[in-house]
């Protein structure tokens, strides 16, 4: 299976600062590799060595000329003085289309905030906002710098199991970065716990027992890491109403 992105032995350092050290990783389409770690252990550096943004000092990053990436930044803060429907936000998107607009917003459930000012959005509709936005180009690679924040624990599980299906549909690769160890360990494919080096890496379950893991984030994470695996026979969904599931 042909790599989307490779990563090879990158270092990145900043006015003598070491940021990054030796990281290596590679990321394959339909797979989810989510990237987590403390604060300040070069996460967010680490995206934008992907997205071009800055340079390694050393090492290389392999990407395809011909891959399109899609990018969902920790959150945006629009200007209330200038304000922006919800869809003249998305037609700035290169791959707007008004047919693929509207199956997105229907798959995200926000087809009701489209007349809406993007200030005036809750963190969940926003996040999901922006989402649909990285998704109109249809992207090789979709890259998500901590996209939950400001989302509660059901939209946070809503949305990463949509991630889930977004992987398969648009035939894309996913690279994450989060720090929602509870519930991101479910929906992942592979892991990479970053604290300026590769702490550890492999399958959650691997990553989840290993040494060095434990010794980042507590044996009590780890316990946790099962309390939302039940389910529910309804959602709530993010304008008020309640859908029972049917089987």
């Amino acid at each position: 299976m042909t790599n989307l992105l490779q990563i090879e032995n990158v270092t990145y350092q900043s006015h003598d600062k070491l940021i990054l050290k030796d990281i290596s990783l590679t990321l394959q389409r339909q797979k989810i590799l989510t990237l987590i770690g403390p604060n300040g252990a070069g996460k967010s550096t680490l995206v934008k060595i992907v997205l071009g943004l800055l340079k390694p000092t050393s090492g290389k990053v392999k990407i395809n000329k011909n891959i399109r990436i899609g990018f969902v930044p920790q959150k945006i803060h629009p200007d209330k003085s200038l304000p922006m429907q919800v869809i003249d936000f998305l037609k700035l998107s290169p791959g707007f289309q008004k047919d693929k607009l509207t199956s997105l917003l229907e798959k995200f459930n926000i087809h009701y905030v489209i007349k809406q000012d993007v200030h005036k959005l809750s963190g969940g509709e926003l996040q999901r906002v922006l989402l649909v936005r990285a998704l109109l180009n249809s992207p090789d690679l979709l890259v998500l710098d901590e996209p939950m924040q400001g989302v509660d624990i059901t939209g946070q599980k809503e949305l990463y199991q949509l991630l889930k299906t977004i992987r398969l549909e648009m035939n894309c690769g996913i690279l994450l970065v989060s720090h929602d160890l509870h519930l991101v360990m479910a929906q992942t494919d592979y892991v990479l716990c970053l604290n300026q080096h590769i702490c550890c890496s492999g399958s959650p379950d691997i990553v989840t027992n290993h040494p060095k893991y434990l010794a980042l984030f507590g044996k009590e994470d780890v316990e946790h890491l099962a309390v939302y695996k039940h389910s529910h026979d309804h959602c709530h969904e993010l304008d008020g109403h309640i859908h029972h599931n049917h089987n």
